[in-house]
């Protein structure tokens, strides 16, 4: 057993993700953007193992990944025990924060239940650019004839001849294969433990009015030539937000089969890129204050590193122009030392956006209280520099109280950063 357990591992350990993703689609990350955007995603490792010490090491991954029967769980650094309270906590809070407030029993969740959190998000952004239309080929039986004629139907449905004539139709139509996952994802969701807490907002409810409306053959039957219709990506030059949703709803509908795998030597599983995940949460406190977030994946907000050229852009994490500027890392940071490649950045975006501080935001452990810890000042053209701690606790005894604490440290740091936002220049 131990044998067939590090054979597994090595199928995994110290391999580029970007690799592993290409030839295992069953394989979810998140961010699905890949190298896309000059990130360094792509070239994380899921896991390393050494020989010496017999120890598994894993990076800024979390999630689920398996090989064969070997299945690897791999939780934040603020897990305690087998209780891991901050990934769940940060995944509701980005993607789905309106089931916060109902009674939420995290020890009836598993790594594939957090999917059904990411779907509203999801769901309510590739909605923006528009239902989904695509031609479709359609069989008619009437006598108002308008396309090609099926003459091995009309012969079987026809004979002896009632006025009616068999044709098939190409034409665009929002009744399709994308919006029939859709369909079938909302009424599996609806059905789950937190199904109703999940799709509760306004925006959700909406859009999944106008899914129901162009689906009225919809039909729980159907839902394996559903999957079967969508084994392809959809490409669109236009609803490029499609791409990812498609993935989310098939890997929600193959809930068992991709949990315990399918195939032989073929790796299953989600991970999410810490990092990232760690950005989106500081949005949640920072969005509310009037701070930018500069997405990277998505081109927007950028800065100008040039008065005169647009070649030279750069997009940091956070930014409210002639104040602050915050880099998001999730990693571990000294209390007044910071990297020499991390100084040398936000000292960048300081200048480029005629900022009074810069700042690095890092999780903490809990013998650490949330704080800004000033580091110093900048000689030349001056400029503050300093380093946010949020804490993470580590002593709760239920998800309930995790969440309280949370909200409580979160709600300190805003209190504690807002003097430096509305700071005479």
């Amino acid at each position: 057993m131990r044998v067939e357990i590090t054979n597994d591992l090595a199928m995994i350990g110290g391999k580029r993700l970007s690799d592993i993703v290409n030839d295992n689609p069953d394989l979810l990350v998140f961010p699905d953007c890949l190298g896309l955007h000059n990130d360094d995603i792509g070239n994380l490792h899921i896991c390393s193992y050494n020989v010496a010490y017999d120890r598994i090491f894993t990076g800024n991954l979390m999630g689920f990944v398996g090989v064969n029967n070997t299945l690897l769980d791999i939780t934040s650094r603020f897990a305690r025990g087998d209780e891991d309270y901050f990934l769940p906590y940060i995944l509701i809070k980005v993607f789905c924060p309106n089931i916060l407030n109902l009674k939420h029993d995290i020890s009836r969740a598993s790594v594939f239940d957090f999917l059904l959190y990411l779907f509203p998000h999801f769901f309510n952004e590739a909605m923006r650019q528009g239902l989904f239309k695509e031609y479709c080929h359609f069989e008619h039986n009437d006598s108002r004839v308008k396309g090609t004629l099926d003459v091995a139907r009309h012969i079987k449905r026809n004979i002896p001849f009632y006025g009616r004539i068999a044709y098939n139709t190409r034409e665009y139509s929002f009744n399709n294969r994308i919006t029939q996952l859709l369909r079938h994802t909302i009424e599996y969701i609806k059905v789950s433990y937190w199904g109703r807490g999940i799709l509760s907002a306004k925006e959700t409810q909406a859009n999944i009015r106008i899914v129901a409306d162009c689906t009225p053959n919809y039909s729980v039957g159907d839902r394996r030539k559903v999957l079967a219709d969508n084994r392809h990506e959809v490409r669109h030059p236009y609803f490029t937000r499609y791409t990812a949703l498609q993935k989310l709803c098939v890997a929600i509908l193959r809930h068992e089969e991709l949990k315990y795998g399918t195939a032989k030597n073929k790796i299953h599983g989600i991970l999410f890129d810490g990092a990232w995940l760690w950005e989106e949460y500081l949005n949640t406190i920072f969005k509310p204050l009037g701070i930018t977030h500069a997405e990277n994946k998505t081109g927007r907000n950028p800065i100008y590193l040039f008065a005169d050229r647009s070649d030279y852009v750069s997009y940091p994490d956070f930014y409210l122009k002639g104040k602050i500027v915050i880099d998001a890392k999730y990693k571990h940071v000294k209390e007044d030392k910071i990297a020499r490649e991390d100084i040398h950045q936000i000292i960048t975006y300081l200048h480029a956006l005629n900022a009074k501080t810069t700042c690095l935001a890092f999780p903490i452990d809990n013998d650490r209280e949330t704080n800004i810890t000033p580091v110093g000042i900048l000689n030349g053209q001056k400029g503050y520099v300093a380093l946010i701690g949020l804490k993470i606790p580590q002593e709760c005894s239920s998800f309930e109280e995790f969440v309280r604490a949370m909200e409580c440290e979160s709600k300190s740091l805003e209190n504690k950063i807002k003097p430096y936002l509305y700071a005479l220049p």
